[in-house]
Parts: structure tokens; sequence; C-alpha cells
């Protein structure tokens, strides 16, 4: 612990004496002066040779378009054309973002010194010290750049743990052909709407507690405050919640419904028997196929229960740049994770990949601004998103609210015992406090 506390400090005053390179800033003054400082030192010493390992997932490092060694390579090389100061001799990895507390905490030592992470990992990486805690002009960075929620969803016990480069929730997709974009505002609207015989409505992945708070939330259901106050607890078991639980039920078994299953929806999407469905950017590409000209997406909708009208939230984090405090070289790691999620390498990847930018810029550039998957993911962190909690009694979340999902879709709950079920899914959420 004192040795990584060592780190966290060093990386801070590093930062603090060091303008690191932000993509876009070329002609911001500090800029200026660190080009001034790093020619007036390569005038009178060699550049410092480095070596540094970097994780990324497999796409970034297969070929794409005029990138024949993937977009990694080409980001990283850039990075070592900016700074002549150093002559940075790099290793790839691949690991993807969603296995990396696997991958990493194995031997954390052995590790990439930068690699990239799901945001809601944070909390497993950090107490394995395998995360270093940021300082200086990277914090003044991802706090410029980037939207509150993306900023913490990066932030944990008061410290910035990542590099946040694109964001991870979920929305709604809708064939346009079927509803117009007043009706996608309201569930209780979509699913009263005659679509015809055989039609589904609304799919929805129910059993799945990653998606299954959203009603919750727009019920007033609160999970440890606003998801940083362990000691708040949870309120899913509310009069209201209970309320919701009745309507899920209800929900569930109506034949408009039905409980989304590896991918069935995109099917039923290219059949023109399903008319709206909740997913994730990933899915774009296959659905836009299966729609065609209908394709259109939004954040998802509001529900009524007990006479009162909320709007459903999905849970909402990002994808980071992580550095890991065992590296020989922190200053060039925390250099390089600040490049790789900064504004240029953000553009690199939404041009090449279609991953969806969170930093400011990016995200208002023409290209993003026309890009109706990019806009729809916006609105949904905007306006009906909360920020995934990381804290540790977080993990006794999941699997509460995933039973409590399969239950009602397999009959398990009913209405009589909605309040019942409830308050024992509530119990379990905050077994761990």
């Amino acid at each position: 612990m004192r040795l990584r506390k060592l780190i966290a400090g060093c990386l801070t005053l590093s930062l603090m004496s060091v303008a690191l390179v932000g993509c876009g800033s070329k002609n911001n003054t500090s800029d200026d002066t660190l080009s001034n400082e790093t020619t007036e030192k390569t005038e009178t010493a060699e550049a410092e040779k480095v070596s540094l390992t970097v994780w990324g997932p497999q796409e970034d490092q297969a070929a794409i378009g005029d990138y024949k060694d993937g977009i990694l390579k080409a980001m990283c090389d850039k990075f070592n054309e900016a700074h002549p100061e150093w002559d940075i001799t790099f290793e790839y990895g691949v690991c993807s973002e969603g296995d990396a507390k696997d991958v990493v905490t194995k031997d954390v030592a052995a590790a990439a010194d930068v690699y990239m992470f799901a945001n809601d990992q944070i909390p497993i990486l950090e107490q394995s010290g395998a995360l270093a805690e940021l300082g200086g002009k990277t914090v003044e960075n991802i706090e410029a750049n980037n939207e509150e929620s993306i900023i913490n969803s990066v932030k944990y016990k008061d410290g910035y743990y990542g590099v946040p480069f694109t964001s991870n929730t979920w929305f709604m997709y809708y064939d346009k052909s079927k509803f117009d974009e007043n009706e996608v505002k309201s569930l209780d609207t979509m699913m009263a709407k005659d679509l015809g015989d055989g039609v589904t409505n609304f799919a929805f992945p129910l059993d799945n507690s990653w998606y299954i708070s959203s009603f919750y939330y727009a019920a007033g259901g609160t999970l440890f405050g606003d998801g940083t106050d362990a000691s708040k607890g949870c309120t899913f078991d509310d009069d209201n919640c209970k309320a919701m639980t009745s309507y899920l039920v209800d929900l569930a078994a109506n034949p408009k419904f039905s409980c989304e299953k590896e991918g069935s929806s995109i099917g039923k999407f290219k059949e023109g028997t399903l008319g709206a469905y909740c997913s994730g950017s990933w899915d774009a590409d296959p659905i836009k196929k299966a729609l065609g000209d209908n394709f259109a997406c939004t954040n998802i909708p509001t529900v009524t229960v007990n006479g009162k009208e909320g709007q459903m939230k999905s849970f909402v984090g990002s994808k980071a740049i992580g550095v890991n405090p065992n590296c020989k070289n922190p200053q060039v790691a925390v250099a390089l994770a600040d490049y790789l999620g900064g504004q240029e390498c953000q553009q690199i990847r939404f041009d090449t990949r279609q991953i969806i930018p969170t930093n400011t810029t990016v995200a208002q550039s023409a290209a993003v601004l026309s890009n109706e998957v990019a806009q729809a993911q916006t609105a949904e962190i905007s306006n009906a998103s909360m920020v995934q909690p990381l804290l540790q009694e977080m993990n006794s979340y999941w699997t509460p609210a995933e039973t409590m999902g399969k239950e009602i879709v397999q009959g398990d709950v009913t209405k009589e015992n909605a309040a019942e079920k409830t308050e024992l899914m509530t119990k379990g959420i905050l077994q761990s406090n």
C-alpha cells in the first residue's frame, strides 16, 4: 500500500511539472512551452529509452481502413513521435476491456503498463494494486473534456483511476414504421398500440440485472443514494417500487412483450414483427441492416406507476485507459494513457470503429452529430441514466436483481406476492451492508 501511495504521489508531482500531450491542444500555451523546453532538451541530451507494454482489445490491433497494423499501434506511434524526449519501444498484448480484471490481476507485476478496462472493474483492480491513481494535468483533462456522469464513472474513493474514452450504456432501437418519435417517449403508449397480429411491441432483457434496475429507478427507487454512499442503502422496496414489480408482472405476461434472448430481437426486426428493443451501440450495425430505412433509436421511455410517470434510467459507465502502478516509467505511462483517452484518439476510434466518444469536442463534431446511434447514446446519458455505483456493496446487487427478473419472466412472481418478492430482492441487495 505504501508503495502504491508513493507511486501515486510521484505521478501527481510528475504531471504537475510536465504538461501531457492533450489531443487537439496544439495552440495551448502550455503545450507551446513544452515544445520549446523539449527542443532545448533534445539538443543537449539524448532521448531517454523507454519500454512500455500496452494491452488492448483484438479489434484495435486488427487491420482496418488505412491502419494495416491496427489503430492501437498507430496511436502509440503518434505519441512516440510527439515526444522526442523519449525513445519508446512498445510491446502489445491482447486483452479486452471486459476481461481486464481477470487477466491483469492474475499477475499484476507482469501485467501491462497501460491497459484498457470497463470502469465497473475499478474497485477490484485498485484493491489488487493493479491501478494507479491519476493526478495533475491528466485529471484536469478528464474534468475539462467529459460530461459529469463520465467523469464520475472513473472516480473512486475521491480519486481518478482511468482516462475514459467511450461510454458504456444502452438505449432503445425502434422501427419507425411502427412507432413515431412521440410514441416512443412512453412505454405505456407503446404497449397500448395495436401493431397487428404476431407483432411484439417491446422486447427487453428483463432477466438481466444490468437492465432491470431502470424500472425501479423510474419508480423513484435509489441505489446507495446517488450511487456513491453505501450508508443510504437501497429503497427498491418502497411502495412505488413494489407497485413497479406488480407492473412488471403484467408487462411480462403481455403478449405484446418479449424478454430478449440471445439476439432474437434482431431477427424479429428483420421479419417486421418487432416494434422496439433495448440494447447498446454494439448491436447498431445488425439492427441497421435488419430495419433498413425504418431504423431509428432514442433514449429509453418513461413508465407510469401509481399514477406517476417516471423516467426509466439505464446504468451508465465507461471504458477507460489505466496505468499499472508497478510500471518502471510511470510518467511516460500516464502521459500515454492521457493521450490514448484524449481527443485525437477518440476521433480515430470513431472514424474507424464507430466507438462513440466521451470527449465533448469530438462529440460535437459533424460526423458524430449526424450519427443517429451516437446521438441516441448521448441523449441516454444526458436524460435517462444513472452512474453505475462503484462500491464494494454493489457486488451484492447483481444476483438478487437477476433472480427477480428471471422469476418475473417465468411466472414465479405474481401480483399477490410482488410486494414480498420486492422486499426479498432489496434485502439481498443490502446483505453486504
